[in-house]
């Protein structure tokens, strides 16, 4: 009578281990059946499935090879994990501190481009101010020098109209003469002479010959009043006595 084999436990969801090709329907002498051990499972879960693939009739039959291969599973998994974190450049405290180093340095960057456009704004408007002050003060210096060159020809002119009128009162006092006796081409020029003002009933004028002392009379009056006037000329003597002043015509 034959012995039906027992059926293998398999997981769900976990396909078995296959046979050696050639053994159809039996397992390998030396293999540990399959207990749909996993490399994802947790510790816990690794050492129950250790438990239930150990023989339930104590015999360690193949157990040595499951161990071998629940171990390297072991640190396969581990390598895995331990390869994954390593990998991991982001995860450890350098690159946290690196990284945080970059935020703070990429803030600072931009604070001091902000100022520094700051600075560019507060720079070009006050050399704009400067610039127009400039222009305001060549201005006012363009102006200072045509109100200066403007003084300067009214100055000018002031002076001229000062030396006109000082000439004029010059030549009227050269040309003005009083009561006495004047030689004509020495002490006054030749010319006619009027009375500056109405003469009153005592003046008296006289021409005389030049060097008779006044007893070669020319010419003589005694107008008792008005303006009157006399004609010079050279080698005579005038005389006038309570007659006021005489202008030179």
């Amino acid at each position: 009578m034959t012995t039906p084999e027992k059926p293998e436990l398999v997981e769900p969801g976990i396909p078995a281990m296959p046979n050696k090709p050639g053994v159809a329907g039996k397992a390998d002498a030396g293999a540990v059946p399959s207990r749909g051990l996993s490399l994802d499972k947790t510790d816990d879960e690794t050492a129950a499935a250790v438990l239930e693939a150990t023989p339930k009739d104590g015999s360690g039959k193949g157990l040595g090879a499951f161990i071998m291969i629940l171990v390297a599973a072991m640190l396969l998994g581990g390598g895995f994990w331990i390869g994954k974190a390593t990998n991991d450049p982001t995860a450890s405290d350098e690159y946290v501190t690196l990284a945080a180093k970059a935020h703070e340095t990429e803030q600072d960057r931009e604070s001091a481009w902000s100022l520094n456009r700051t600075l560019e704004g507060e720079v070009a408007s006050l050399t704009e101010g400067i610039e127009l002050r400039e222009e305001t003060v060549k201005d006012r210096e363009a102006a200072l020098k045509t109100s200066e060159a403007a003084l300067k020809t009214q100055d000018d002119g002031v002076k001229k109209r000062e030396a006109a009128v000082s000439g004029a009162e010059k030549k009227k006092e050269a040309n003005t003469i009083t009561d006495g006796t004047w030689v004509v081409g020495v002490d006054i020029e030749a010319g006619s002479y009027k009375a500056t003002s109405s003469v009153g009933s005592s003046c008296y004028w006289a021409i005389l010959a030049s060097g008779t002392n006044g007893d070669d009379i020319i010419n003589n009056d005694l107008p008792g009043g008005g303006l009157p006037s006399v004609t010079l000329t050279a080698g005579q003597d005038f005389k006038s006595s309570r007659c006021g002043s005489w202008t030179k015509q």
